[in-house]
């Protein structure tokens, strides 16, 4: 690999490598060559970007920016909720990628990434619409798992975690609307945090997204990044609908310090007999003997609320009403009504039933949620639980084409999506911070699944209590020294 590439400056988390700027060791110009030049060569491999931005990061890297908490370092923005005016945006649609639809403003993680110091270099894949826990859309192609290219690299924020696993960039966006950030974070053995709902922004073209189910944060390799990333991203924004309970000072600051004994449940048994597999339990295993290591009491648990159906059923119709209004949108950016044609079968399917749905059972979904989040947080107070944790997802990465749908089946997509949010997508629900964190990787004993692929695990807070995961988070990571072995396509390895 060319030296410039092999810069190992860049293989710094982003903490760190701010901090070599703000010292004058190294120029943002040098990192966002160094973030390009490992883009060019693994991107191809990855399928993570597509959108390069290079002119517009070149540009900003020559003024500069020495300011922020992540001064002058390289950065991705997602393809989903990480608008840049002027710049192509797409949501992973053929329709708007037939048109070169650009945004016409900047989103609130564009603004506060460049006041934070970030310089994005380009916009990472994403699934049509951010719909599946798989990043394979018709119009741009697979995002590719950097530990094995034949598996995905999780979704919706897929393209994110491909690029930041492969080393790419330290740093990059996701949102998560039922899994979207942990799940790519635990097939890329990644940090990946959901923070509370309201507590970062979708403005200013939507006061919120998937109706209060998703939010906005990152991918990363460490902890601190992820902490310092709050600090840069959870800020108000003028006109939100939703606020969450207010920070502790800074994020950064409270990941540091000790989290104290926990009293922490854990969920070994997926909701509603979904197998989870052998290489993810011991994952999880291994998480609990390692908090027992530390001296937090823990205890198994199986809430009997998440065994209900009903919550899932309510999620799918949200969606589906928010797909219908999100085609109604791009009809109006493409000029003419869109058919089943213009988009994936998922899509479509979902559009229509979320058109069948009258006003008033929009609203009693949206009363649910809201029941359903003061009944995790009741269940949770009950217990006297200052933590949950669980599997991320109920089994390793799926195989690239595994999640897809056809015209007539149009729900197998769902149907084979479930395991990967069964345990995540609750806490969209209720609006809870969740963070994945590494936990392992599949042996290859099992059938199924070859060795060496990430598995994740999931610990949940109260509403409002990120800096509980952070500091717990912060405890594992010194403790089990996660960061090796590194992905066989990666600028470690390439």
């Amino acid at each position: 690999m060319p030296e410039e590439i092999r810069d190992e400056r860049l293989d710094l988390d982003g903490v760190a490598q701010a901090e070599l700027v703000r010292r004058g060791e190294v120029t943002p110009r040098e990192l966002v060559e160094a973030a390009i030049g490992r883009l060019e060569r693994l991107n191809p491999k990855l399928g993570a970007v597509i959108h390069p931005t290079f002119e517009r990061a070149r540009a900003e890297a020559k003024a500069g920016p020495v300011d922020g908490v992540f001064a002058g370092i390289p950065f991705l923005l997602k393809d989903a909720s990480g608008e840049q005016e002027g710049e192509l945006y797409t949501q992973g649609m053929s329709a708007l990628r037939q048109i070169g639809a650009r945004a016409r403003e900047d989103s609130a993680m564009a603004i506060f990434a460049r006041r934070a110091g970030l310089i994005s270099i380009g916009r990472t894949n994403t699934p049509e619409m951010a719909l599946l826990p798989t990043t394979e859309p018709d119009a741009f192609g697979p995002s590719r798992n950097p530990w094995n290219p034949a598996y995905s690299s999780g979704g919706s924020s897929g393209g994110a975690a491909a690029a930041v696993a492969a080393g790419i960039v330290a740093i990059a966006h996701g949102s998560d609307g039922g899994g979207s950030i942990r799940g790519p974070a635990a097939k890329c053995g990644l940090v990946g945090l959901k923070p509370t709902r309201g507590r970062t922004s979708f403005g200013p073209a939507r006061g919120e997204h998937w109706s209060s189910l998703s939010t906005n944060l990152v991918l990363t390799r460490t902890v601190r990044d992820t902490a310092a990333a709050l600090d840069a991203f959870a800020l108000p924004f003028a006109g939100d609908p939703y606020s969450a309970p207010p920070a502790p000072g800074l994020w950064a600051e409270a990941a540091r310090r000790e989290p104290g004994r926990l009293r922490i449940g854990f969920m070994a048994r997926a909701p509603r007999e979904t197998p989870v597999h052998p290489d993810v339990a011991r994952g999880l295993e291994s998480m609990v003997e390692t908090l027992e290591s530390l001296g937090h009491e823990v205890e198994p648990i199986h809430p009997e609320l998440l065994e209900d159906l009903e919550p899932t059923l309510t999620y799918v119709r949200i969606i589906a009403a928010n797909i219908a209004r999100g085609l109604d949108r791009t009809a109006g950016l493409v000029g003419r009504p869109l058919a089943a044609e213009d988009v994936e079968p998922l899509t479509w399917a979902l559009a229509e039933r979320g058109r069948a749905l009258s006003a008033a059972e929009h609203l009693a979904d949206l009363e649910f949620i809201h029941r359903f989040g003061r009944e995790m947080a009741w269940l949770q107070e009950a217990q006297r639980l200052d933590l949950l944790l669980t599997p991320t997802q109920a089994l390793p990465p799926a195989r690239l084409g595994e999640i897809s749908s056809t015209a007539d089946e149009p729900f197998r997509a769902f149907a084979r999506a479930a395991p990967y949010g069964v345990f995540t997508l609750p806490f969209n629900l209720s609006g809870q911070p969740a963070i994945s964190l590494p936990a392992g990787f599949t042996t290859g004993e099992d059938e199924g699944w070859p060795a060496g692929l990430p598995v994740g695990a999931q610990l949940v807070a109260p509403r409002g209590r990120e800096d509980l995961l952070l500091q717990l988070a912060h405890q594992l990571e010194q403790e089990r020294r996660w960061g090796d072995p590194k992905p066989p396509v990666s600028v470690w390895s390439s």
